[in-house]
C-alpha cells in the first residue's frame, strides 16, 4: 500500500507541470495510501514467519481488492471537487477494471477530463500487467488450476520455481525486463505514427496491459489513422502471447522458442484467422462497401476483442451478432497463459480439445491406450482434472452471474456480454455497454456483479473461490 502511493507521483508530477484540477486528488490519496500502509507496517513489523503458498492466495485476493479501493481515491477526491461527485461504487469499478487489466468504463466525456487523470487510468492497466506477469509464475502454479502447470513447464531457465521464495524476484525481473522493453518500443512506435507523447504513453499502457482504456469517448474512431491501428494490433498480439517465451526468444537470439511454444502459433492463427473471416463476413454482407474498409475495421476490432483488450475504431456493436459474437466468445480462450490477457487461455483450450478427441478415440476402441500428449509428453491425469475442473467453474461462473443480471432486469444480450466481457477482462460488451458506450447505464448491484467477475476472471477464478471454502480456513 505505501509502495502503491508512489505510483501516484506520475499523474501528480502531469498536474503540476500542467496545472490541471486532479492535482489536489492525487496529493491527498498518496498520503492517505503512504500512511494506511506505513501504519500496517508498524503494526506488524516485529512479525516473522514463512509464507506458505496459503498465505500467497489471501495476499494475491487481498491486494486485488484493497489496491482498487487506493486506485479509487483520486477518482473520488477529483468528481467531488468537480461538483460532480462520482460513487464509491463507480470509482471502485473503475479502478477495478484498470488494475485488472479489463478496460470497461462508468465515465464518459474522457476528453473532457484533467490529463493526470487520464493518465492514472492507463497507468493502472499497466500496472496490472505488470502483476499479472509475477501472479501467472509465483501464485498460481501452486493452486493447480490446469494449464499453469504446463505453463511452468514450458518456461525457460530461471522462471521453472514454483515455490514463494526470494527466487521470484529474479523471475518478476527477467519478465519485467521485456514488458519494459516491448513497453518502450510500442510508446515510440506511437509516437512516430503521429500521437501526442501523452496519447502515445497513455495508448502504450492499456496496449501492453490489453485493458484498452482511451483518452477518447469514441477510442481509436477519434484518431482514425490506419498507421496507428496498425502499432496497436502488432503489440496487442505481442502481448497476448507468453512473456516467458518472449524471454527465451530474447535469450536464445532466435525465433525457435515461438515455434517450440504450444500456445503461440494457435493463438496467432486463431486470432488472425477469426479476424480476417469476421473482415470477409462483413463484407460480403455489405457492411462496408470496399474490401479495404471492411479488412480495416474487421481486422482491428475483431483483434482487440479476442486479444481482451477492448479498443474500438467503430461501433462494432452495430455490426451483425454474427461478427460480434464470435469476438466475445473467442475472448474467453485466445490468448496465452503467462500473458496480460484474460480468459481460460489458449493452452487449456489445446487441452480440452486434445482430451475431447481422447474420449472419441476411446469410444471407437475401448481398449486403445491414448492418453493426452502436449509436443511429444503425456499429460499428468491430474492437470487434466484441473482444467476440466476450471472448465466447469468457469461455466457455473458466468452461468450464475448471467442469471443474476438477468434478475436484476437486464436484457439477455446486454447481460450475457456484460458477464462474459467482465470475467474475460474484455471490456466493452454489446448493446448499451459496447464500445462506444459505458457500464454507466448499470444500476449499482450490476455495476458490482461485474466488479466481481472482473476479479475472478483476473485471479483465474479458484484464487477467489477458495477463500470461501472451511477447509481454507482450518489449521
Amino acid at each position: 500500500m505505501a509502495l502503491f502511493a508512489l505510483a501516484m507521483i506520475l499523474p501528480l508530477g502531469l498536474a503540476l507541470y500542467t496545472g490541471d484540477a486532479g492535482l489536489q486528488a492525487f496529493i491527498q490519496a498518496a498520503l492517505v495510501s503512504m500512511a494506511a500502509g506505513g501504519l500496517l507496517w508498524v503494526v506488524t513489523r516485529r512479525r516473522r514467519s514463512e509464507l506458505r503458498p496459503r498465505d500467497g492466495f489471501l495476499l494475491v485476493s487481498m491486494v486485488w481488492t484493497v489496491l482498487p479501493a487506493l486506485a479509487a481515491m483520486p477518482l473520488l477526491l477529483y468528481f467531488h471537487r468537480a461538483g460532480t461527485p462520482l460513487s464509491f461504487t463507480d470509482a471502485y469499478f473503475e479502478a477495478m477494471s484498470g488494475l485488472t487489466t479489463t478496460g470497461a468504463t462508468v465515465l464518459t466525456g474522457l476528453d473532457r477530463l484533467p490529463p493526470s487523470i487520464n493518465l492514472w487510468r492507463a497507468t493502472l492497466v499497466w500496472l496490472g500487467g505488470m502483476g499479472i506477469l509475477v501472479l501467472a509464475v509465483a501464485v498460481l502454479p501452486l493452486l493447480g488450476v490446469g494449464g499453469h502447470q504446463i505453463f511452468r513447464a514450458e518456461t525457460p531457465g530461471p522462471m521453472k520455481d514454483e515455490k514463494l521464495t526470494p527466487r521470484i524476484a529474479s523471475t518478476a525481473k527477467a519478465l519485467y525486463a521485456v514488458y519494459f522493453g516491448f513497453s518502450l518500443v510500442c510508446l515510440l512506435a506511437y509516437r512516430l505514427a503521429g500521437l501526442t507523447w501523452f496519447e502515445a504513453w497513455c495508448h502504450m499502457a492499456t496496449t501492453m496491459g490489453l485493458g484498452g482504456f482511451s483518452t477518447w469517448d469514441d477510442g481509436f474512431a477519434h484518431f482514425d489513422s490506419l498507421s496507428v491501428e496498425i502499432v496497436a494490433i502488432v503489440f496487442m498480439l505481442i502481448a497476448g502471447i507468453n512473456f516467458a517465451t518472449h524471454f527465451g526468444a530474447w535469450h536464445a537470439r532466435s525465433m525457435r522458442p515461438y515455434w517450440n511454444c504450444p500456445q503461440t502459433i494457435p493463438y496467432l492463427v486463431l486470432t488472425l484467422g477469426a479476424a480476417l473471416a469476421i473482415a470477409v463476413l462483413l463484407y460480403i454482407n455489405g457492411i462496408y462497401q470496399t474490401p479495404g474498409e471492411a479488412l480495416r475495421y474487421g481486422v482491428f476490432n475483431a483483434v482487440s476483442v479476442i486479444t481482451t483488450t477492448g479498443y474500438a475504431s467503430v461501433d462494432y456493436a452495430k455490426w451483425p451478432l454474427y461478427a460480434t459474437l464470435p469476438m466475445l466468445l473467442l475472448s474467453g480462450v485466445a490468448t496465452s497463459a503467462g500473458s496480460t490477457g484474460g480468459g481460460i487461455k489458449m493452452i487449456r483450450a489445446i487441452l480440452l480439445a486434445k482430451q475431447a478427441r481422447t474420449e472419441l478415440v476411446t469410444m471407437l476402441h475401448p481398449h486403445a491406450v491414448s492418453p493426452v500428449r502436449l509436443r511429444g509428453r503425456v499429460v499428468d491425469n491430474r492437470v487434466m482434472a484441473s482444467v476440466l475442473a476450471f472448465m466447469l467453474m468457469y461455466g457455473m461462473s458466468i452461468a450464475v452471474l448471467t442469471v443474476l443480471m438477468l434478475m436484476s432486469g437486464l436484457d439477455p444480450v446486454t447481460a450475457f456480454s456484460a458477464v462474459v466481457a467482465s470475467v474475460n477482462n474484455t471490456g466493452p460488451g454489446l448493446g448499451p455497454i459496447g464500445p462506444m458506450g459505458s457500464f454507466a447505464v448499470l444500476t449499482d448491484f450490476q455495476v458490482w456483479v461485474c466488479t466481481f467477475g472482473m476479479l475472478i476472471g483476473r485471479l483465474e477464478l479458484f484464487t477467489v473461490l477458495l477463500l470461501f471454502t472451511p477447509a481454507f480456513w482450518r489449521r
